[in-house]
């Protein structure tokens, strides 16, 4: 299951640095505009505390968790729309992502350029938004001649081209088909097959000083100019420091910041959340291993994602939740004695954290 994220940003934000850290690579940041041109791909391990108590409950060393597929995508400026500085290179790797994630710059640092001159948070938001609502637009005034033609030929339905056209009011009001979305003003369903950068969902990244990542005034400013998108605060060169150092030395600097988890960890979780993905996990004495699946997803499809012949022969799906387990000290006897061993059919919808052993039969 490959969604991914597409990191974007002006240049000179710290995207690539963020980027650098949250997936431990060393991919050039340098303090000049497009110092990343081409997409650069990481796959970053989803934090879970549920595996590694799993891991010692029934003896095995090996974890396999759950992944976030982050893609660093060259710095925008204004005028991307219409093929400006590396317009058409951004334009079409967003448009390869499934969700946006939007690094804006909120720190302060003479050294470092700013590529429109100063920094202003909503601007640069305003930038960006702007440059994906313009292509979208072109997107839709492409497509209405040809679909009013269909419309006449009743090749399609007066409704899908209102709901287009109103995507297009939308859109030139100033705001993105996601935020509109969620004001309940638009079905995305109604239009995806126009592939509009704006209806992706989008997280916003505040890039901040370190001395303000316990702001308390500035992180609800901030908050309520993206809402009701998610927003997530963090200091990327704080955080690429925290990947040198070991798990008790990490842990350390974060409380000394007044951290309970680090920015990376958040943002690999809210970009879970975001794509619409859960986990199921198994445990056994080869591996504890987080699987993920779409959000509403059956037994036989989470099944599939192990094995195709395990969704093509299902039978059952015995289940228990990881408390349960957990409580049981991971016996599957005290389990089935208590009564929490769940056998669950073809109609059961997963439940995020449940320990599954799928049974099935393929005959030959």
């Amino acid at each position: 299951m490959s969604l991914t994220i597409g990191i974007v940003g002006l240049p000179n934000v710290g995207k690539s640095t963020m980027f650098n850290a949250l997936t431990r690579n060393n991919v050039l940041a340098e303090n000049y505009p497009f110092a990343t041109i081409e997409p650069n791909t990481g796959i970053v391990p989803l934090p879970d505390d549920r595996l590694p108590v799993l891991a010692k409950l029934v003896h095995t060393e090996k974890i396999v968790p759950a992944t976030v597929t982050f893609v660093d995508i060259a710095g925008i400026v204004k005028g991307a729309s219409e093929g400006e500085g590396l317009g058409n290179k951004f334009l079409a790797n967003i448009r390869e992502a499934d969700a946006i994630c939007e690094v804006v710059r909120a720190f302060e640092d003479d050294d470092i350029v700013h590529v429109n001159g100063k920094v202003d948070p909503a601007d640069d938001i305003d930038t960006i938004n702007t440059e994906l609502i313009l292509a979208d637009l072109q997107t839709i005034e492409n497509a209405l001649p040809k679909l009013e033609k269909e419309l006449r030929g009743k090749k399609v339905t007066p409704e899908y081209v209102n709901a287009v056209n109103e995507a297009k009011k939308i859109l030139e009001a100033g705001e993105t088909i996601d935020h509109a979305a969620q004001a309940g003003k638009i079905n995305k369903d109604d239009i995806y097959d126009l592939h509009l950068l704006t209806a992706k969902p989008f997280i916003y990244v505040f890039n901040v000083d370190d001395a303000e990542l316990s702001n308390e005034q500035l992180r609800k400013k901030l908050t309520d100019l993206v809402a009701p998108a998610k927003a997530i605060f963090l200091n990327a060169q704080f955080e690429a420091d925290l990947t040198e150092l070991d798990e008790a030395d990490a842990r350390e600097m974060l409380e000394d910041a007044g951290l309970k988890e680090s920015g990376l960890d958040q943002l690999a979780r809210v970009g879970f959340d975001i794509l619409g993905l859960q986990t199921f996990l198994t445990a056994g004495e080869k591996e504890v291993r987080a699987w993920q699946i779409h959000k509403g997803w059956t037994a036989p499809q989470a099944a599939g994602v192990i094995h195709t012949d395990f969704e093509r022969g299902f039978i059952k799906a015995e289940i228990v939740s990881y408390d349960d387990f957990v409580a049981a000290n991971g016996s599957m006897n005290t389990i089935k004695e208590e009564g929490k061993l769940r056998l669950e059919g073809r109609d059961y919808v997963m439940q995020d954290g449940d320990i599954v052993e799928f049974k099935f039969n393929v005959s030959k």
